[in-house]
């Protein structure tokens, strides 16, 4: 599957930084993406194409003297796997400042920004960033909807033959990642906790996180539960939304509120093996909360400093406040065939001074709930 919006991004970028980074988690489609657009779209002034894997040994060997190795090549030079030698960081700086006119570098990351930028400080100003995420409705076709929201967007889980293999890479994909991945990040924290945390977190994914309260059913510090969220933030497994305070006499809700991002991982999680059990689930309507907040963000390509969620204690709720752009947007997801107007959606849009509201549910007609505020198929965000 070529991901056509992605390459475009790629190739505006060159225009401003000599270097790209592709980040995001394992099997997610990096290095398909960057062999495609080597193969089929870079366009440089010297349009040879250079492959590293840092997993791979006979890569490793090549760069055991890396500037021995790079200085002499032009055209697109990829690296995958980055973070395994982020000793490569600085020589990357001055290969960009010095042979900026005929040669561009795309690397390839599986930790996030956060994980990595202490690496990277020395790419300041030459490198752009961009997060490769799981597959999306625009991607896969909104036909392959409920597939999509059943299995995930990683394309080994969405391409399956049928769903008990889906749930079966998605299992050994969770373990791989607690017992190999985390630890190659250099992150020491026991599997089987950070397990049973990631599981917990199904029963509050879409709801306001109480550090404490897991903590207690863990048996560990609220600061623990901090940090191994952190970890599976920062591994893009998991949303952090923070709060808005907005400027009004109400009691407002301080904590942020927690997603697992990918709906297939939530569903293994979970113990969700079909569409049907799903359907049957008493976190149906959350797991579509989290589903089609995740397309909006892609579609809308909001930057995370961007968002927010805002809450009234008992009052009213916003699942997505967007401030891009300088609007006050806002966003409630309502797995229901006939969105109606209510109290709480109100409340939000005076109080908030919100621009527009949309009401984003399953069906297949758009129309006004009230002046300002729309029902809005998530079809129209694929």
């Amino acid at each position: 599957m070529e991901r056509k919006d992605y390459i475009c991004e790629i190739d505006r970028s060159w225009s401003v930084f000599p270097v790209v980074a592709l980040l995001g988690p394992r099997q997610v489609g990096k290095t398909t993406l960057a062999q495609v657009y080597g193969r089929q779209y870079y366009r440089g002034s010297v349009p040879t194409t250079h492959y590293f894997d840092l997993e791979d040994p006979g890569a490793i060997a090549r760069l055991q003297t890396p500037k021995l190795t790079l200085e002499p090549l032009s055209g697109l030079i990829i690296i995958d796997e980055i973070q395994r030698q982020p000793e490569l960081f600085p020589l990357l700086r001055v290969l960009a400042d010095t042979k900026r006119q005929d040669t561009r570098f795309l690397i390839l990351g599986s930790a996030s920004l956060d994980l990595i930028k202490n690496s990277s400080e020395s790419l300041a100003g030459r490198i752009r960033y961009m997060e490769i995420a799981p597959l999306s409705l625009s991607e896969a076709g909104y036909g392959m909807r409920d597939q999509l929201w059943l299995r995930g967007g990683f394309p080994p889980a969405f391409l399956a033959s049928q769903d008990s293999d889906s749930a079966l890479w998605r299992e050994q994909y969770i373990r791989t990642f607690l017992e190999r991945d985390i630890p190659q990040l250099g992150i020491n924290v026991p599997a089987q906790a950070m397990r049973r945390l990631w599981q917990m977190l199904t029963h509050v994914h879409g709801n306001v996180l109480n550090y404490a309260e897991l903590g207690r059913s863990l048996n560990v510090s609220d600061a623990t539960i901090k940090r191994y969220i952190d970890i599976l933030a920062g591994t893009f497994m998991v949303r952090r939304l923070a709060p808005w305070h907005a400027n009004v006499s109400k009691r407002q809700v301080k904590a942020p509120k927690v997603y697992l991002r990918d709906s297939g991982m939530l569903h293994q999680l979970a113990g969700i093996s079909s569409f049907d059990m799903l359907q049957m689930h008493p976190r149906l309507g959350a797991s579509w909360e989290g589903f089609a907040l995740e397309e909006v963000i892609r579609k809308k390509q909001f930057a995370d400093e961007d968002l927010y969620f805002w809450g009234v204690h008992e009052q009213a709720e916003l699942d997505l406040l967007s401030t891009a752009g300088g609007q006050m947007i806002g966003y409630e997801f309502k797995f229901t065939d006939q969105p109606k107007m209510t109290k709480s959606l109100r409340t939000a849009f005076d109080l908030l001074k919100l621009d527009k509201l949309n009401v984003v549910y399953p069906g297949e007609v758009p129309f006004s709930l009230a002046p300002g505020i729309e029902a809005v198929p998530l079809k129209e965000f694929a």
